[in-house]
């Protein structure tokens, strides 16, 4: 008898050690995946308009004062209407601040499949190459990227010491990306850039850029945030729309991991790997 009511003991003890650990990955699954998700779209749409912004510089004239307007710019599409607030050039000389509004209308799809509506406002207080200058993008009130509202701040201010290495930080201040399922996420933070190739030649085409360092933090509707650290150094190419390589080591909630953007392979394809060892695949 006493055998028999240590069994059951033990067999109640196994039961609910694995029910915890099931509503423990059930509960991830359901709820803190959605944060890494929002991460990853939170990187994608801030260097789409990054990306967004050294085109509308170099088909303007504001990339370098050495070069000519680049017209073959991938991700500023010919729908876009693009309106000059201030400067800009004038009698042979380009005058700063430069600032442009770019109007995608109702849709409108650039080269590289990213669809965006809406407006956005950006300003250069130099040309994008100088030392010291600041480029800020400012997204308007219904300004969409792939179907997800985006909105905030930022602000890319050139910290180069060297020309053959032009380097950057970016700092994104009240980021909000609402997907298409109404789920809203609020994020910010602060990275360093540097290009690490295209800076000698005068077209956009063969620019490579390097993510070295930074923080950020992503917030769940329910108030929960997760921070994210740069592990690995995020590599993205001018030609391809995704970051494709480096690790984010993110911890917030539940969430305890890597997210892994791939070997360099340009593709919207990511995992994330809990502290478990579970992997999850994210498709951006």
């Amino acid at each position: 008898m006493k055998n028999l009511f240590q069994l059951l003991i033990g067999f109640l003890t196994i039961s609910l050690v694995v029910s915890c650990s099931k509503d423990s990955v059930e509960a991830f699954n359901q709820d803190n995946l959605e944060v890494v998700i929002a991460k990853s779209e939170s990187d994608f749409v801030i260097e789409s308009d990054v990306t967004l912004g050294n085109d509308a510089a170099a088909r303007r004239g504001a990339f370098s004062g050495t070069s000519s307007p680049d017209p073959n710019t991938a991700n500023l599409p010919a729908c876009a209407v693009i309106t000059v607030l201030a400067g800009g050039p004038s009698g042979g000389t380009f005058v700063f601040p430069f600032k442009v509004e770019i109007d995608f209308g109702t849709g409108c799809t650039n080269a590289n499949g990213i669809t965006r509506k809406g407006k956005l406002t950006i300003e250069f207080s130099n040309y994008l190459m100088a030392p010291g200058s600041v480029m800020t993008i400012v997204r308007g009130d219904n300004y969409y990227i792939n179907l997800r509202k985006v909105e905030g701040t930022i602000a890319y201010t050139n910290t180069s010491t060297s020309a053959a290495t032009p380097s950057w930080t970016r700092v994104v201040t009240n980021g909000k990306v609402t997907r298409p399922n109404g789920q809203v996420f609020t994020h910010a933070g602060s990275r360093s850039v540097v290009m690490a190739a295209g800076a000698g030649t005068p077209t956009m085409g063969d620019n490579v850029y390097h993510v070295i360092a930074g923080t950020h933090s992503v917030t769940r509707p329910n108030g929960i945030t997760m921070n994210a650290t740069i592990q690995e150094m995020l590599v993205k190419r001018y030609s391809c729309a995704h970051i494709e390589q480096g690790k984010i080591n993110l911890v917030g909630g539940l969430v305890n991991g890597v997210l892994d953007y791939g070997d360099g392979t340009c593709d919207n394809q990511a995992t994330y790997t809990h502290v478990n060892g579970t992997v999850y695949n994210i498709n951006l």
